[in-house]
Parts: structure tokens; sequence; C-alpha cells
């Protein structure tokens, strides 16, 4: 999720286990900074090989097993800062780095992006689309009761804002698993034997859901709004991406090729041609609207590339007013 809302969950977490109020504001911090730390993998990246980025982000930083390495990590660092205050020990600052980072992976998890939570031991992507990689419903009452809870001096506060986490992410799983039952009924009446189906939230709230499946090689994706009413978007749909068709000219040995399996691994198997470029290989997953297929980001192939050349990155997040709007109705009128 974005750096904030990692921050604000993992300040509230540690905060919400203090016992000595002196402590509050600087256990808070500690548990915000703890809550970002795992993504300084974003650091690990290359100008000669651009997809680097998408093999090391959300992998070992975020895994299960490096929480306890990641909080003495983080410890080791504020203890040098904060070792002149007497009231707190190297095992509390420890302790409460140690639960603001374990929040950051546990969290990332529930966006659909894929957190490699079991690294080393499984290279599978996590994700339990529950909840947008950016959503103010989720992060803005997490921030009021922290603040307040610092103000105040009261702990009840940090644990109402556990308590609001908790149950928002609880929320995401159950409306996911409606969003996926509405899509799998869609594609029942459309005569449709579904191989794959998901089903995330669109951009910054729980209301409007993009559902995809795959039918005989194509993917459909429809938007399904599940609050106020349930109301069905019918989107596009185009054919998967085959590489035993696609791309005949593609030399299986090369280095754009074996691209092409690091971007499917890292897509969860979404991937497409762009129709508006064919030689753009998009995300299926991530669109501004959720009835569209156009890829925020993908590879771009060059069939005049050399054997050891890297396919290009591209990022299209260009987010324009009119999209915001027609996705700000979708939400509002369906």
């Amino acid at each position: 999720m974005d750096p904030i809302s990692q921050g604000i969950v993992g300040s509230s977490f540690s905060q919400s286990c203090v016992r000595n109020k002196k402590s509050l504001v600087l256990i808070s911090i500690i548990g915000f900074l703890s809550g970002i730390a795992p993504d300084v993998d974003i650091f690990i990246r290359s100008e000669e090989d651009p997809l680097l980025f998408l093999e090391f982000h959300r992998q070992f930083t975020h895994s299960l097993i490096f929480i306890p390495i990641g909080g003495i990590i983080c410890a080791s660092f504020f203890y040098c800062f904060y070792r002149i205050r007497a009231h707190i020990s190297f095992k509390e600052v420890w302790f409460f780095s140690t639960i603001g980072y374990g929040t950051h992976g546990l969290l990332d998890a529930c966006t659909s992006y894929g957190t490699l939570l079991f690294w080393p031991f499984s290279y599978e992507r996590i994700s339990w689309s529950n909840i947008s990689i950016i959503d103010p419903f989720f992060t803005v009452p997490l921030i009021i009761l922290v603040i307040l809870g610092l103000y105040l001096k009261k702990i009840y506060f940090s644990r109402l804002a556990v308590i609001w986490a908790l149950s928002y992410l609880l929320l995401g799983v159950i409306l996911n698993e409606k969003a996926l039952n509405i899509g799998k009924q869609l594609a029942e009446k459309r005569g449709h034997n579904i191989t794959m189906i998901n089903a995330k939230p669109t951009f910054a709230n729980l209301f409007l859901w993009k559902v995809i499946y795959e039918n005989k090689g194509i993917f459909y994706t429809d938007g399904i709004r599940i609050f106020p009413t349930i109301k069905i978007i019918e989107g596009d749909n185009i054919p998967k991406l085959d590489l035993s068709k696609d791309f005949l000219w593609l030399n299986p040995e090369s280095q754009q090729a074996i691209d092409i399996r690091r971007f499917s691994w890292f897509s969860q198997n979404h991937l497409v041609i762009s129709p508006k470029n064919k030689n753009l290989i998009v995300d299926v997953r991530y669109s501004i609207l959720p009835n569209q297929i156009s890829g925020l980001w993908g590879i771009e192939l060059n069939p005049e590339a050399g054997f050891v050349e890297h396919a290009k990155f591209i990022s299209n997040r260009n987010k324009s007013e009119d999209r915001i709007k027609v996705l700000i109705n979708m939400i509002i009128d369906g």
C-alpha cells in the first residue's frame, strides 16, 4: 500500500502495545518508520535490467521469515538516536520495531499486486485483493485515531485504530467474495466456462470492483458495483497472450523471451497484447476503469533487438481527469 497507510498501521499496532505513556510518542514514531521500512527494496533496480525492480519489490524484505531480522535492523538504527532515553531499553525498541515492521508485508498481501510472504520457501505472489493500494476510507480514520491517542495520551484510541483496520480488511474479504460470486454468475449467464477468475477493488474504494475471468483463452473484464446497490457494468474482452501464436519472430532463448516469462510471473499470468501497440504486452489486472482493458504498465518488445537486449518497461499511469470522473460516476450512479 501507500507509505502513509503502511506507516500509520505500523504506528497504531505498536502504539496499542505501549504500557508506559511517557514513551507513547516515541513508540508511535518507531512503529511508523518501521511500518515503512520494508519498502527500501524499491532502491533495488538497474538501468540495464528494467524488470529487476519487479522481482525484488515486495520480495525478501516483505517475507514473514524476515520480520524479526527487519525489526532488529530498525531497532539498531533507532536506538542509536534514542539510547539517551533511560526509560526505554533496546529490547523494547526491538519489540515495537518488529511489530511495526511485521504489519507491512501482511498489509501489502491484502492488495492485488502480489507479495512474497513465504520467500525463500515459495515464490508465489500472495494477493488477497481485499483492499486497494490507496484507500482513504481505510487510512484517514487510522490517522485521526492515532493522533487522538497521542494528543490525549489514551492508548485505547490506538486499539480502536487496530480494530478499524482489521474490520475494514475483513469487510474487503467479504466484498471480494461477493464480487467473485457475481462474476461467476455473469460468466454462467454468458455460457462461459471459467478457467481463472479474480476480483480487485478499484482505485481508492471498496464499492466498485474489477472482475476478470478467463474463458477459452480470452480475458473478460467487467465492473461490479456492490454498494449501495448491485450493478454490473459490462466491459471488454481480449485474447490472452499465447507465445505459440504471438511473436513468432521471437527467439525463445533470447533475453526478451526471458523477460516475458518474468513479467508473466509478476502479473500472475494476466498478460495480453495491447490493442494500440502490437509489440506491447500489458498486465490486464490494472486499469483506471474496471470494465476496460488498458494496462497501467507493460513491456515493449523490439523485433530488431539483439539476443541479450532486454524488453523495455512501459508505465502508463496517466490518470486523466475524464477517466477519474467516469470512475466516480460508476461508483455513485453505476
